[in-house]
């Protein structure tokens, strides 16, 4: 049965699904093609009919990636006009917490449609209003040609992404309350990238932390991933080379067809190691006048509850993707630790060993390249932010059976359990067919959306989750049972203190 609302361009007419009702593909803002590539969103054209809302837009033009179809992603339409978000709700009456999703994928993948964010759950077991966002991916997204070409309306052009996302969240403050939703009580969360984004946006000043949104929620992702001015433009030279165009003619960049600008930015992946991303926000002084770490630990998200955490054994995930890394004999080992770290690699690599004495040379690497690339910087996030807004953190343990173990618990395994969609496609391949999965998700799915509703996780089916301070760093371990730590692995942590590298 359908069900029409009032949004702020006009009008748009959903579902009523399984319980609760679905406005999918709406538009946040105008298709950003032709001229508009490569420029800030703007808002989207005023209709006067009654927009179909039953179904969801186009995702956003971006490469094939492994991971997407492992989460149940199935063939969808993709294109450069994809700026749409979806919306879960229990009822257009009323006044419930909003929560907006941000979804990963490196910068360059994935999409709001992706069945393991349905928000279904989260709007009939939370009672709260669930919103998934669609933003410029890859090139379209990230590409920095702020010193490359002579037009200052590019200066913005590495963060249009973030701007994207702060399109969105400024069309839930202008129109979630048709939605049943306040717009006083917006959680935002992503994972991986999308935490990236999150904790981006808490020191972007477009994002007007505390005005667009007062709690957010990084799972796997923190501040510190982001590309300095010389090196995205590097990258954008690299893939003007590969479409064999002048680097600095704008009116070339915009003559090349979307799928054309985003197979060419394949090349940015052949060099890229697993602690730089090839697309990432980059610090350019305009929509970040700063990093976003420096800006965090300056204030720039104060009053904003903080959630966060990383998976134990998050670069699982990508030694099954690229078998070679997991299978590392001592000197490769070494020598890839050399090239992250540099000065002190020999020191790391020997606390490491000592403090896992049963370790093979994989369990070594995946050990060292999670805290490099996720907890580290998940744990400087927390430090940057400590002195500005109240903190909780957790360390999700539960090691999924399948792939005969070797995943252990790693990159994305949590998001079924947090949405509680562990009927959705793929997730039994991923999390295997077992009965304690249940156990798992139902105590974690209510823990963010009473992070959501109140600013802090504890709910009676779990035990006191003390906020974070950096004394004893109480950390809630998230498995069958639950348990909250003091400074867990906190040997191997202290490792890590006075390194800047890249990464981090």
């Amino acid at each position: 049965m359908g069900v029409i609302v009032e949004a702020r361009s006009g009008k748009i007419e959903g579902v009523e699904t399984d319980g609760c009702l679905a406005f999918k593909g709406i538009a946040f803002a105008a298709p950003p093609v032709g001229d508009l590539r490569f420029l800030p969103p703007v808002r989207e054209a005023a209709w006067s009919d009654v927009r179909d809302a039953s179904a969801f837009g186009a995702d956003v033009a971006q490469n094939v990636m492994i991971l997407e179809q492992m989460m149940g992603t199935t063939s969808h339409p993709k294109s450069e006009d994809a700026l749409f978000l979806n919306v879960w709700t229990p009822s257009l009456d009323g006044t419930r917490p909003v929560m907006v999703w941000i979804h990963g994928g490196a910068f360059q993948f994935g999409a709001g449609s992706t069945p393991w964010y349905d928000g279904t759950r989260f709007a009939n077991d939370g009672d709260v209003v669930l919103v998934t966002i669609n933003y410029r991916l890859g090139p379209l997204g990230f590409l920095y040609l702020g010193d490359l070409c002579d037009d200052p309306a590019l200066a913005s052009s590495g963060n249009l992404g973030i701007l994207d996302q702060v399109a969105a969240l400024e069309w839930v403050q202008e129109c979630i309350s048709e939605f049943g939703g306040d717009p006083a009580n917006v959680t935002i969360f992503g994972e991986s990238a999308g935490a990236g984004s999150v904790a981006t946006l808490m020191g972007t000043p477009a994002a007007r932390p505390g005005a667009l949104f007062h709690k957010a929620i990084a799972q796997s992702g923190a501040a510190s991933w982001g590309l300095t001015p010389e090196h995205a433009t590097n990258q954008a030279r690299r893939v003007a080379t590969a479409l064999g165009i002048d680097a600095t003619d704008v009116a070339a960049w915009r003559a090349v067809t979307a799928d054309a600008l985003v197979e060419a930015s394949s090349v940015l992946g052949l060099e890229t190691d697993s602690a730089t991303l090839p697309f990432a926000p980059v610090h350019d002084g305009v929509v970040l006048p700063q990093p976003p770490l420096d800006a965090i630990a300056g204030g720039s998200a104060k009053g904003v509850a903080l959630l966060t955490g990383t998976n134990l054994d998050e670069m699982t995930l990508f030694n099954i993707i690229d078998p070679a890394l997991g299978s590392m004999d001592d000197a490769a080992l070494a020598q890839r630790i050399s090239e992250w770290i540099r000065d002190g690699a020999d020191t790391l690599l020997a606390g490491y060993r000592a403090n896992r004495a049963d370790a093979t040379t994989g369990d070594l690497w995946t050990a060292i390249s999670t805290d490099a690339v996720f907890r580290v910087p998940m744990l400087r996030l927390l430090d940057a932010h400590a002195p500005h807004g109240e903190l909780h953190a957790y360390l999700f343990t539960w090691p999924t059976p399948a792939f005969g173990g070797a995943l252990k618990s790693c990159h994305a395994v949590e998001i079924p359990f947090v949405f509680d969609n562990l009927h959705q496609p793929g997730a039994a391949m991923f999390l295997g067919d077992d009965a304690p999965r249940d156990t798992v998700a139902a105590p974690m799915h209510r823990a963010w959306h009473a992070f959501a509703r109140s600013g802090t996780p504890t709910h009676g089916a779990i035990p006191a989750w003390a906020p974070y301070d950096a004394n004893r760093r109480p950390t809630m371990r998230i498995d069958t049972t639950w348990e909250l730590l003091d400074d867990p692995y906190g040997v191997e942590r202290a490792l890590w203190d006075g390194w800047s590298g890249r990464g981090l």
